[in-house]
């Protein structure tokens, strides 16, 4: 079956193992657990959860033994985004075409349910049954690394220091890098941590293609943000202009985005080549997520 027709099956896996893994809203603290429910489990389209499945077709790995990084990372990106839409960080109100935790609650629930869903996600990934120790070491490594200041915490760290300044095209695609492309090669990277007998050159085949993507997924984000409709995109267009955020359209112009957006996907599809028709998963789910609507 082609990966299309399986999208809506592996978001409502991701979401299942997400309610499961989720404390339940009558337990204490139940205002505290019901934020953090709200932050998950309110929409999205589980890109990263996606990509491990992909992966996953792609090498063969058993989807049960994909959940618990499915799980992880997507809590990781929830935290990320609560944390990002705080009046400290971009003050966001609009999240998924919802108010964010912070306006659904307030501040300091925001903190700490953001604070709160990350250590989950280790918790899920050090109790999986379906994964030995080994691969438990190597994909909290993967995911940990992605989420310090090696990842997309320093990556905001940058972000917020560039706002009204204008930035060298090296420094923006680090930034990017490390706030997007860093748990997007965490996904896919995963995955890969799962296969068996993967040799070194497909392995780093598996890591090109998902820096590309993670590039040009941050790319088209900055392009949505200019062109997109609040209604489609889920939050407010215009918000990087408006706080003068370094982005791809605010050095380059939209042409010159749509090329380098072009460019990347090509280079990160060209990466697959050695795995044949079994990465048609991962092809497909790279042009989706470029081609994302506006």
């Amino acid at each position: 079956m082609a990966f299309e027709k399986k999208v809506a099956y592996y978001t409502e896996r991701v979401s299942s193992c997400l309610d499961r893994a989720l404390p339940p809203v009558e337990r204490t603290p139940e205002r505290l657990h019901e934020a953090m429910r709200y932050a998950v489990l309110n929409g999205g389209k589980r890109i990263r959860p996606l990509l491990i499945y992909a992966t996953g077709e792609c090498l063969g790995v058993d989807e049960a033994r994909l959940d618990p990084a499915a799980v992880a990372i997507e809590l990781i990106h929830a935290f990320s985004l609560v944390h990002d839409d705080l009046p400290a960080m971009d003050d966001d109100d609009l999240r998924r075409g919802m108010p964010t935790v912070h306006r659904q609650y307030d501040e300091a629930t925001a903190i700490l349910a953001a604070d709160a869903l990350q250590p989950l996600a280790f918790t899920v990934l050090s109790t999986a049954e379906s994964l030995n120790d080994r691969e438990k070491v190597r994909i909290i490594g993967i995911i940990g690394e992605a989420c310090g200041s090696l990842g997309m915490t320093g990556g905001q760290s940058i972000d917020l220091a560039s706002e009204g300044r204008a930035i060298s095209e090296q420094d923006l695609q680090l930034m990017h890098g490390l706030k997007t492309g860093a748990l997007i090669r965490a996904s896919v990277m995963s995955a890969c941590c799962l296969a068996n007998g993967i040799s070194d050159a497909r392995s780093a085949a598996l890591r090109h293609f998902s820096e590309c993507l993670g590039l040009a997924f941050q790319i088209r984000d900055d392009i949505l943000d200019v062109e997109g409709n609040t209604d489609v995109i889920g939050k407010q267009a215009g918000a990087d202009l408006k706080k003068s955020k370094a982005t791809w359209p605010a050095l380059f112009g939209i042409e010159e985005s749509r090329r380098r957006c072009a460019e990347l996907l090509d280079a990160g599809l060209a990466s697959l080549e050695v795995y044949g028709k079994s990465a048609d998963p991962l092809r497909w789910l790279a042009r989706y997520i470029v081609d994302r609507p506006m």
